[in-house]
C-alpha cells in the first residue's frame, strides 16, 4: 500500500498526520508513506526527523476576505495542482489523506484529476475552506468533534502520537520534572501557545510571575517561535522558584506529565492532549479566525475538564487572581482531570489507518 498524507503549517496538521502515519505503520510494516507539505510550514522540521519522506509544492493561502491575494489564488492553485501531479505521477499512491490546510486543496485536486481515492480528516470543530471542498470530493471524511458541519462526516476523534495517548502521567511526573529542571514536589503551571506561541498568553502569565511564585507556584513556559525573538514577549520576575522557559519542547508528553494544570490555545491538538492525558487545562482560544478554537473546547469545557477565558480577559490580573489558587486546588484538579480523561478517544490514530487501508484496498 502506497499512501500520501497531505497537511502542513502548523502542528495542528502536523501532529495528526504523523500520529496518523505511525498507526499505518502498526498496521502495514510494508506501507510506503510520502507526505506532502509546503517550503514555510512546520513540516519541513518534524516531518524528517520522525522518518518520512517530505515533498513539497508552493502554498495556496486561502484569505478569508477579498484582495490582492484573493485574485492570487487561481494562478498559485494551478502552479500547486501542477506540483502535486508530478508527485503523485511518481509516487503512484493508492490512496491520499488530507488534513485540510495550505497543502491540501491541490492535493484535493489532483486526488480528482488522477482518479486517485480520497480520505479527508478535519482537525476542528468547525472546518476550514479547503475540507469543505475536499469533503465533496473523498470517499470517507473523519473527524475530531462530534457534530462536526461537514458532508459525509465520520466521528473519528483527533489521531495523536502513542506516547501522549498511551501516557501514564503520575508514573511519570518525577522524570519529567527533573528533565525540565523542575522540582519534584512543587504544584506546577504549564504554559503554551502552540508551535508560534501566543503573544497574549505569554504576557499574561509572565506579568503574573511574582503572584505565581509567591504562592509556590513553578512554571515551565514554552514560548514558541515567535516569543524566543521577541523578549517583550516573556519578562518573568524572578522569585526563587523555578520559572522555566523553552521556545519549544519536543517531548510534550513531558510537559503533560508535568502539568499540575496546562493553559494553552484551544487548537485541536492541544485540546485532545491535554484531554486524553487527563490534565486540566485553562484554554484561550485564539481571538482571530472562525471561531473553530472556541468550538474545539466547549465539550472539554462543559464536561468540567477545563476553563475558556477569552483572549481579550486573559490578563496578568486575571491569572494572579485566578490561577494560583486553581493550581493548588488538588481536589478540584483531580475531578477536572477525570472529567476530561473520559471524554477524548485514544484510539482515533488506529481507526483512521483501519479506513485508509479500507479505501485503498477498495481502490485495487
Amino acid at each position: 500500500m502506497r499512501v500520501l498524507l497531505a497537511g502542513g503549517g502548523t502542528a495542528g496538521h502536523t501532529s495528526p498526520l504523523l500520529a496518523t502515519a505511525d498507526a499505518l505503520r502498526r498496521l502495514d510494516p510494508d506501507v510506503e508513506i510520502t507526505c506532502l507539505g509546503t517550503p514555510r510550514g512546520l513540516e519541513n522540521k518534524v516531518v524528517p526527523a520522525a522518518g518520512y519522506t517530505l515533498r513539497l509544492v508552493p502554498p495556496v493561502p486561502l484569505p478569508r476576505k477579498p484582495g490582492k491575494d484573493l485574485f492570487l489564488v487561481p494562478k498559485r492553485l494551478r502552479a500547486a495542482v501542477k506540483a502535486a501531479l508530478e508527485i503523485i505521477d511518481e509516487v503512484q499512491p493508492d490512496v491520499i489523506v488530507g488534513y485540510g490546510g495550505y497543502v491540501s486543496m491541490p492535493a484535493y485536486v489532483a486526488a480528482r484529476r488522477r482518479k486517485i481515492p480520497l480520505v479527508v480528516h478535519e482537525q476542528n470543530a468547525l472546518p476550514g475552506i479547503a475540507n469543505k471542498v475536499g469533503s465533496r470530493l473523498a470517499t470517507r471524511v473523519a473527524v475530531s468533534f462530534p457534530g462536526t458541519p461537514l458532508k459525509k462526516g465520520e466521528y473519528v476523534g483527533l489521531p495523536i502520537r502513542r506516547m501522549i495517548s498511551t501516557l501514564d502521567r503520575p508514573a511519570l511526573r518525577a522524570e519529567a520534572r527533573a528533565f525540565f529542571g523542575l522540582d519534584a514536589d512543587r504544584p506546577t503551571l504549564v504554559v503554551t501557545g502552540g508551535s508560534q506561541g501566543a503573544r497574549r498568553v505569554n504576557q499574561a502569565i509572565s506579568g503574573a510571575s511574582a503572584a505565581l511564585g509567591s504562592a509556590g507556584v513553578q512554571v515551565l513556559h514554552v514560548i514558541g517561535p515567535n516569543g524566543a525573538s521577541d523578549p517583550s514577549w516573556t519578562t518573568p520576575v524572578a522569585t526563587g522558584v523555578p520559572y522555566v522557559v523553552l521556545p519549544f519542547v519536543e517531548r510534550m508528553d513531558l510537559a503533560l506529565a508535568a502539568a499540575d494544570l496546562m493553559v494553552c490555545r484551544s487548537g485541536a491538538s492541544s485540546v485532545v492532549e491535554a484531554s486524553a492525558s487527563g490534565v486540566p487545562a485553562i484554554f484561550v482560544p485564539l481571538p482571530i479566525g472562525n471561531g473553530e478554537q472556541a468550538l474545539n473546547a466547549r465539550p472539554v469545557v462543559e464536561a468540567g475538564g477545563a476553563l475558556l477565558v477569552e483572549d481579550s480577559s486573559f490578563t496578568a490580573d486575571y491569572v494572579a487572581d485566578m490561577v494560583p489558587a486553581l493550581v493548588l486546588d488538588t481536589e478540584r484538579l483531580a475531578r477536572m482531570g477525570a472529567a476530561a480523561a473520559d471524554l477524548v478517544p485514544r484510539d482515533a490514530d488506529d481507526k483512521l489507518a483501519r479506513i485508509i487501508r479500507d479505501v485503498a484496498g477498495a481502490a485495487r
